[in-house]
């Protein structure tokens, strides 16, 4: 399939394959029809993490190029970041170099006043590090929105722009890709939902990146993420369940946030944050998310295996066959999914 290679202007404009498992059917619409594809006494839960300028090039003390990419804030001056060697955004990470060796003590020049320490490196994959900062609070904020950029992609046509990674009710700055299936949803279509008795409720995720270059690490994300559920979310998400209505995340890494989050409190949802290693595949049974909004992706992808704790893999397999078929596109800024479970007033 192929990839979408620049945002949409037109967020509503975005394609929209409805799958119903119950029935094993799948149609063609768009995401501006969702307010009537969805139920009063549904609830939409979207991740407001807001897309951080994620990727900061620095030299190492060797001078060789190393690509920091953010992957969650730690705290204080404190990161946990990915590095990758040289090459731009046109070479796709499997195919960039890999990045010079670091350790405790060794210190990335971002700029002449900016520089990242390196505390720690992780002993399980050693792209893997935690940094510090070499400035603090706000100065820390100032200096990586003056230096950062949004992580790219190499199917794009051009470089993209921060602005073009945020959801319209992007809030934190936590996530180091944008929650993209969030991105083709505007404030007419979440002012209509509401109007029609569908409630829209928020938890914040630090969404990882997609891929680090490694094959070996690659298969194994994502990897643990920080999420924080807020008591509003919790309350609406039980009494939806109460009243007989659906929960629906918008992305996956609603779904992580929500049941990584029931998980580790002995299957009951309460408010507060955490991180989670949560793995969703075949096997996993929801017991918070009832469907789910989500972008388009290759099966061959691990984003196909958490899908089928939603639908048959038969269902899943012919809707991408059907979706190839008729043009839609995958990736961030792609076309959507939306796999409902059953319908009220059936």
């Amino acid at each position: 399939m192929t990839p979408a290679t620049e945002p949409r202007t037109r967020r509503e404009s975005t394609r929209m394959l409805v799958l119903r498992p119950g029935e094993a059917t799948f149609r063609d619409t768009l995401v501006s029809h969702l307010p009537d594809l969805l139920e009063p006494g549904d609830l939409l839960v979207v991740n407001d993490a807001a897309t951080l300028p994620a990727s900061l090039f620095a030299k190492s003390s060797t001078n060789a190029p190393i690509e920091i990419r953010l992957l969650q804030y730690v705290g204080g001056s404190d990161w946990k970041a990915v590095l990758l060697g040289a090459g731009d955004w046109r070479t796709p990470t499997e195919m960039r170099e890999a990045p010079e060796e670091v350790a405790p003590g060794s210190v990335l020049r971002i700029a002449q006043d900016f520089t990242a320490e390196v505390i720690e490196v992780s002993t399980a994959v050693d792209r893997i590090v935690i940094l510090r900062f070499s400035r603090r609070g706000a100065d820390m904020w100032t200096a990586i929105y003056d230096h950062g950029r949004a992580i790219q992609y190499a199917y794009m046509n051009t470089e993209l722009a921060l602005w073009s990674v945020q959801t319209v009710y992007a809030s934190r700055p936590w996530a180091a890709e944008m929650p993209s299936a969030g991105r083709p949803l505007t404030w007419r279509i979440l002012m209509e939902l509401r109007k029609r008795g569908i409630a829209v409720t928020a938890v914040t995720h630090s969404a990882g990146v997609s891929s680090i270059g490694d094959c070996n690490l690659d298969a194994h994300l994502p990897l643990s993420e920080r999420f924080e559920v807020p008591q509003a979310t919790v309350d609406a998400v039980r009494n939806t369940h109460r009243a007989g209505g659906r929960v629906i995340a918008v992305g996956t890494t609603v779904v992580r946030a929500l049941e990584g989050c029931s998980a580790k409190n002995a299957g009951h949802l309460v408010a507060g944050g955490g991180e989670t290693d949560l793995v969703i595949g075949a096997t996993f049974s929801p017991t918070i998310v009832d469907g789910i909004l989500t972008g388009v992706h290759d099966p061959t992808q691990s984003h196909f295996q958490l899908l089928r704790a939603f639908a048959d893999e038969n269902l899943l397999l012919g809707a991408w066959r059907h979706a190839e078929q008729q043009g839609y596109r995958c990736h961030e800024f792609g076309d959507l999914y939306l796999i409902l479970p059953f319908d009220l007033s059936a």
